[in-house]
């Protein structure tokens, strides 16, 4: 546990809210964009699968 000496100031504390207003905004971002490119990224994925599988079929046959 901290123990200030002093009470922060007014302007600390607004400085304190800004920084952690910007970092909330920050992951929120990232969680947008994580969510969004969820779908193609899996799509890429099941694609590579698919073209390994029938790479092994074709060199090793069935």
């Amino acid at each position: 546990m901290v123990y200030w000496s002093y009470p922060p100031t007014s302007r600390e504390i607004a400085l304190t809210a800004a920084v952690f207003a910007i970092g909330a905004s920050l992951f929120g971002a990232g969680a947008y964009l994580s969510f969004v490119n969820v779908a193609p990224q899996q799509a890429r994925a099941k694609e590579r699968s698919e073209a390994m599988r029938n790479y092994l079929r074709k060199r090793f046959g069935d």
